[in-house]
């Protein structure tokens, strides 16, 4: 991996007071952070975060817009979610929409760390995500997501439910004021509509409750599991899966084997190795899995990384589709099944829930299945431990293959639908400096394909190849009195290729997500004294009407450069 050694060399040419006393901190770790070094602020203009990502394409209609709730989020942890009664636009002169999207902007002062957040609308999430952490002058944040894929609930009435755990007291002060909007754009030619699934099945927690409606798996043999029932004329069936990871398990990337922790003795570490995997199971059935992306949260790391450009998805956190139309089959015969989530070698705590989305025959009662082919290969799975006292590297490499194969028969033929998953992971982890030198490498590539025919036509392809990259040199040295510094470089990479093929069409799209990250803290008795944090990000959109390009870098809360084209010629993708 690529270490910027220049960088870290000067953070210890800025630093005289080196020893070489141990921290015992791994270095993957979440300390009680409170930046005392935003306190001294004379700025007195609030600071505007973002996360980069591509601009949601939208028609040239005037779009219906509203609030759908505003509240202040104070002390809000182990209390139920804010409510608010959700109805469709009543005075849009269109009904036909082509995009839907949901508007959340925040504001707060003070101090705060990062939180994690859901939104639900019928049981349904829609939109997941992490606050950023307050400046004593304010902060302000804006996500924006093309939600249209919920149509069919969007268009009805539901209950809205929210669950922002914040704690205020007299240290931690930021109050997170929220507004929620959505946005209904009426459909035109130039854009058609979609209006997708006709029915949309929640996977989560039923109200009334003390907490989000996600699941929560707090280790490697818990299950958590929901009943449901659908109407038996579906002839397609995606279950969209939403996870995160926290606490013991927020930096699973760079947790050690516990074979290590014991032969030191090391019992302040997270354990479980380094490899995580999301089991989906449909009565007790694997049927699909989620290897995730590494989110890394806006107090994650080094806090002042993420300021004001956010960590790849920490604003608006990835779900992952698992095709399950070829069991269909199976869940057709109007009985009682139940869709099951497990993590692999979890620690806790994991929040997990889903969507299960369906279309429906309008022109018959009932459809017909049958699943043909399963096969779900055992997880291939190696670890090579290499370790003398607290230094040594650790290589973990697994694989997995699920495919499904089935047929559905409806008003518009027999659809016969394959869908596989191929995962490959890889994770190299080199302790150093007695525990207090980590580089982590790890990669993933996460594929999945669907193909479905009919007799009347070839074919509908959807193909989808997910690369997910993480690096991370990350070092501490104790410099007296309580203090030592944290160094740390951090590689993001989001790299995706997706083709769709319908009869003689196709059309292909990409997205190509880099974000690099540096910075050093001082810390004194687990606060951040002073630091610098610097990021530079390229991200590129492309498909087939067109190309979204933006390279952006910032330090210290400035941007250094933000360039954006609509064009990707070889000037405009210069690296940087």
């Amino acid at each position: 991996m690529a270490i910027s050694f220049f960088f870290f060399f000067t953070c210890l040419l800025q630093l005289s007071l080196f020893s070489a006393a141990r921290l015992h901190n791994a270095a993957l770790s979440r300390p009680q952070l409170t930046a005392q070094l935003d306190s001294i602020s004379k700025n007195d203009t609030p600071t505007t975060y973002f996360e980069v990502t591509k601009p949601t394409k939208l028609p040239k209609t005037k779009p219906c817009s509203y609030l759908v709730l505003k509240h202040d989020f104070a002390y809000t942890y182990g209390k139920p979610p804010v409510l608010a009664n959700y109805t469709p636009p009543p005075n849009c002169p269109s009904q036909n929409f082509s995009k839907i999207v949901l508007e959340w902007t925040a504001t707060s002062k003070g101090r705060q760390f990062d939180r994690i957040f859901g939104v639900w609308l019928g049981g349904v999430e829609i939109f997941r995500s992490c606050t950023a952490e307050p400046r004593p002058n304010g902060i302000v944040w804006t996500v924006k997501k093309d939600i249209t894929r919920y149509y069919s609930l969007l268009m009805t009435n539901q209950t809205l439910a929210v669950y922002l755990g914040n704690i205020v007291d007299s240290i931690y002060t930021g109050v997170y004021h929220v507004k929620i909007f959505v946005h209904f754009y009426p459909a035109d030619k130039e854009l058609g509509f979609d209006y997708g699934a006709d029915l949309i099945v929640p996977i989560s927690r039923n109200l009334p409750l003390n907490d989000g409606l996600w699941f929560e798996i707090e280790n490697s043999t818990d299950v958590q599991s929901k009943e449901f029932k659908i109407p038996q004329n579906a002839y397609r069936a995606l279950l969209e899966v939403y996870v995160s990871f926290h606490e013991n398990d927020e930096f699973w990337y760079g947790n050690l084997p516990n074979g290590y922790i014991t032969a030191n003795n090391r019992t302040d570490m997270q354990g479980n190795g380094a490899f995580r995997e999301v089991i989906v199971s449909v009565d007790d059935v694997v049927v699909g899995a989620v290897w995730p992306f590494t989110v890394v949260y806006t107090g994650g790391i080094n806090p002042l990384l993420w300021r004001p450009i956010s960590g790849i998805g920490s604003f608006d956190l990835p779900s992952y589709d698992i095709e399950i139309t070829p069991l269909l089959g199976k869940i057709l015969d109007g009985s009682i099944h139940k869709i099951s989530f497990s993590v692999t070698n979890a620690l806790n705590v994991w929040y997990i829930d889903a969507n299960l989305h369906l279309w429906l025959d309008k022109k018959s009662v009932k459809t017909q299945g049958k699943l043909l082919e399963f096969s779900n290969l055992p997880l291939s799975f190696s670890l090579a431990s290499n370790f003398k006292g607290l230094d040594g590297s650790f290589v973990t490499n697994a694989r997995r293959s699920i495919s499904l194969n089935g047929w559905v028969k409806s008003s518009y033929g027999t659809i016969t639908t394959r869908s596989s998953q191929d995962l490959s992971y890889s994770n190299k982890i080199v302790m150093g400096n007695e525990a207090n030198l980590q580089i982590v490498d790890q990669t993933i590539d996460f594929n999945d394909t669907v193909y479905a025919k009919t007799p009347s036509f070839s074919g509908h392809v959807l193909e989808s190849f997910k690369k997910f990259q993480f690096q991370l040199y990350s070092d501490g040295v104790e410099i007296g009195d309580q203090s030592y510094v944290s160094i740390s470089n951090v590689s993001l990479i989001f790299d995706e290729k997706r083709l769709k093929g319908f009869k003689n069409r196709t059309s292909t799209s990409s997205i190509q997500n880099v974000q690099k990250a540096q910075g050093y803290m001082l810390l004194k008795d687990q606060s951040i004294v002073s630091g610098v944090g610097s990021s530079q990000q390229r991200y590129k959109y492309d498909d087939y009407s067109g190309c979204y390009l933006r390279n952006i870098s910032s330090s210290n809360y400035t941007l250094l450069y933000d360039k954006v084209s609509n064009s990707c010629s070889k000037t405009t993708e210069a690296q940087w």
